[in-house]
This record gives structure tokens, sequence and C-alpha cells, in this order.
């Protein structure tokens, strides 16, 4: 894993960039844990908040889950990651057109029969 200080993309959207990919090639399992966020800083050059803001990102996008005292685990795949990304992309659309959470619902649930 590295990142590229002299890219235009923020060291976090790196990070998060590096952890899918070591999901999706199989380097880190469904089920695995995480090193812990100081050596995953370490070893990536980086802040360890940079890192934490990045773990963040993957569980909000269904990823990893966190367990107090036992770190950060694989739950997800990368595409049910995508999906997720896609389904909060669509909430913000959908609000910011006037919809509430329960119309949105309601539109995929029509849309799916």
């Amino acid at each position: 894993m590295e990142v590229n200080r002299n890219e235009a993309t923020a060291l976090h959207v790196q990070v998060v960039g590096e952890i899918r990919r070591a999901i999706a090639e199989g380097e880190i399992l469904q089920g695995e844990r995480l090193p812990p966020v100081v050596d995953l800083a370490t070893v990536l050059g980086v802040n360890k908040n940079t890192v934490i803001r990045a773990l963040h990102q993957l569980r909000d996008e269904g990823l990893l889950d966190f367990t107090r005292g036992r770190g950060a685990r694989v739950v997800g795949t990368p595409q049910r990651g995508a999906v997720m990304t896609r389904i909060d992309e669509l909430l913000v659309f959908a609000r910011t057109q006037g919809y509430r959470r329960e119309e949105i619902v309601a539109l995929i649930q029509a849309r799916s029969s």
C-alpha cells in the first residue's frame, strides 16, 4: 500500500482506494481484521487521523465494521461498497429534489416490483 503526496487526490481518498484495492484483490479477506490504525498510518506515511477518516468512509460504505477493542474488520465486498456509495448519491440527489426518505423508499419499492 502506498499514497502519493504529489497527487491532487486527497490522502484519505487514496487510503480508501488502497484498502478497497487490497480487499478486491484478496490481500485482505472478508472477516479479517485490518492492522491497527497506527500501523497503517506508519506503512502509508500518513497521519493516523487520515487513516481513521478513510476507515470511517469504508465503514459507511459497508465494507468495514468497527468493534471496540478489536479494531476494523472486513464485512463487505467492494461491490457492496460501490452500491452503498451509489445509494448515498441517490439519497443526496433525491433530497435536493425535495423528496423525503419515505418517498424515496416507496419509489424504489415500486420500481423493483
